[in-house]
């Protein structure tokens, strides 16, 4: 009789323990999947960022087509920077930053000198 009682005690103590496992295990993935969320989100902020910079360094060659760039740009309350633009073979070369809770983004974007046309636009991870 004895024996019965301590398999029982051992058997509902491992399955608490079991069940403490699972329950920190799918705790833990939800605070984990949170912060990836917020992560993500700080990026697209962080890319809207730099495309408004591409976007006003876009107007501002426009308007003046030795715009040299090299300055910050207010959004909001955030800011992003237009680096000094490059000019070779034809094309201007338009370099942003931005970063937002630690989310960087730097846009390179080459567009042609005569009308400002689009030639590539990518992200880079440094400058």
């Amino acid at each position: 009789m004895n024996q019965h009682g301590y398999i029982s005690l051992i058997s509902s103590i491992i399955i608490s323990i079991l069940l403490l496992a699972v329950t920190f295990a799918i705790s833990f993935n939800n605070s984990s999947s949170r912060f990836n969320i917020l992560n993500v989100e700080f990026k697209e902020r962080s890319l809207a960022l730099a495309e408004a910079c591409v976007d006003t360094a876009l107007l501002k060659l426009a308007q003046n087509q030795s715009y040299g760039g090299n300055e910050n740009i207010s959004v909001g309350n955030d800011q992003c920077s237009i680096l000094p633009i490059e000019t070779s073979s034809g094309q201007k070369i338009i370099k942003t930053k931005a970063i937002f809770q630690n989310a960087v983004t730097n846009l390179k974007v080459a567009v042609q000198a005569s009308n400002l046309s689009v030639v590539s636009w990518e992200e880079i991870a440094k400058f």
